[in-house]
């Protein structure tokens, strides 16, 4: 299967820096802002939106992993905090890549169980395929792609990259 490089390490690395400037400015009236990212790349990401995010402000910034089965997604989800914790917060769910939007929502239904604040989404790759309605806030591009390609994004330090497939 060929790849062809869509995403550099730098690229991506400004891709980030830019989310998290657009996440600080939808967040800058809040003291406290949880980033929660799916399991796997989606929480890679998280934590690389979370520093930036404490370089370029004073606000408090909590992480969550969000453990949800990719291939089940009815399978029970669970985080690496309580829900209530949540209660009346701004949060950001973030993923590497948004296929389908199955993952996604998924993810999100879950944390409808609380009354939050503001509630945001963030992607590094947004594929325009969903067939679920959801959409991503915060993206650092948009491919229109076939149904048959797929990307990958490979998180290694000092060599991120995204590839189109």
């Amino acid at each position: 299967m060929e790849k062809n490089l869509i995403l550099t390490n730098d690229e991506i690395k400004h891709k980030i820096k830019r989310i998290a400037y657009q996440i600080y400015e939808a967040n800058a009236s809040e003291s406290v802002i949880y980033l929660a990212g799916i399991t796997g790349n989606g929480f890679v990401m998280t934590n690389k939106i979370a520093e930036t995010l404490r370089e370029i402000s004073d606000l408090e910034i909590r992480t969550i992993e969000v453990f949800i089965n990719k291939k089940d997604v009815l399978a029970e989800v669970s985080t690496s905090v309580p829900l209530e914790e949540l209660e009346g917060k701004s949060l950001v769910l973030v993923d590497d890549v948004l296929n389908s939007g199955k993952v996604l929502i998924y993810g999100a239904v879950y944390f409808l169980k609380v009354t939050l604040k503001k509630f945001l989404t963030a992607v590094l790759v947004n594929r325009n395929h969903k067939r679920y309605p959801i959409k991503a806030d915060f993206k650092g591009i948009s491919l229109s792609t076939t149904r048959k390609e797929r990307v990958e994004v490979v998180f290694e330090e000092g060599n991120d990259r995204a590839y189109l497939m």
